[in-house]
């Protein structure tokens, strides 16, 4: 059983660690946005005349370098994220484990099923923040295409430029749009958190021999899903399903503990509360 210290003790560190990756990827970011105002700024200040295709020429190419550095540093966070990022936060959650069953970390190591497991999860989670990468520099390019051509007619508005095309925006399938920060952090949050609860329930099962495990979460979260009426906060689940289910949703507070007491035991189902 795990302690109220060592609990909050990886509780603080992931979030620490969330908090500094989110604030990462909106610096880089940034570097989109920043490209955007001075695009709007330098062709609203273009007026007729001698002068005006050079000015515009200008304004373009430094959109297109800003729209180059933002795809550098975006994507090297993208990468660094998922080469050190996750994997370190996969072994803290691993040496969690370990501690919350008092056994030594020194018997945990990276062994070739923990390499496939963090293979998988971060190649899962590097092509869905490089999906987002790609939609982004689409949308940039839409809006670098639709600001040239309003800059060539006689009405240019830059306000209408920035609602049609906001790229301080997560935009969504279904057209609802995010701040970028927020998305950031949810997506951040949510990849952060089942990457160590991976790690957790991996140890558990790999180097443990744990057939069950606790689960600490909100008083009103489901298992599969925040609304799902199969509760998860102080029931017992197999190893399997914890690797299955590490999350419910973004922003999760679900937290494995080892029940080792419960290994041989064949009249436990999984679900069943404490």
């Amino acid at each position: 059983m795990t302690t109220p210290t060592r609990t909050r003790s990886l509780r603080t560190r992931l979030l620490a660690f969330i908090t500094d990756a989110t604030s990462r990827l909106t610096a880089a970011w940034s570097i989109l946005t920043r490209a955007q105002d001075r695009l709007l700024a330098a062709l609203s200040a273009v007026r007729p005349g001698r002068g005006a295709t050079s000015r515009m020429r200008s304004a373009v190419t430094v959109f297109q370098q800003g729209l180059a550095a933002f795809d550098r540093a975006i994507t090297a966070f993208a990468e660094r994220w998922a080469s050190q990022d996750l994997p370190t936060v996969y072994r803290d959650g691993a040496l969690q484990m370990l501690e919350r069953a008092d056994w030594p970390t020194s018997r945990w190591s990276w062994t070739q099923r923990h390499q496939d497991v963090i293979t998988g999860i971060t190649t899962q989670y590097y092509v869905d923040l490089m999906g987002r990468i790609r939609e982004a520099l689409r949308r940039a390019r839409a809006f670098l295409r639709a600001a040239q051509d309003a800059a060539r007619g006689t009405a240019f508005d830059a306000d209408q430029l920035r609602r049609d095309h906001p790229l301080d925006r997560v935009v969504y399938a279904n057209d609802h749009r995010h701040p970028v920060h927020a998305w950031a952090r949810a997506a951040l949050s949510w990849q952060t958190v089942s990457t160590a609860n991976a790690g957790g329930a991996r140890t558990a099962l790999d180097d443990m021999g744990a057939q069950f495990l606790e689960v600490q979460d909100g008083p009103d979260c489901g298992w599969e899903s925040h609304d799902d009426p199969d509760r998860a906060h102080q029931t017992v689940r197999t190893v399997a399903d914890a690797i299955a289910h590490p999350l419910a949703h973004p922003h999760c507070q679900r937290e494995f503990l080892p029940r080792l007491d419960l290994t041989g035991r064949t009249n436990i189902q999984s679900g069943a509360p404490l």
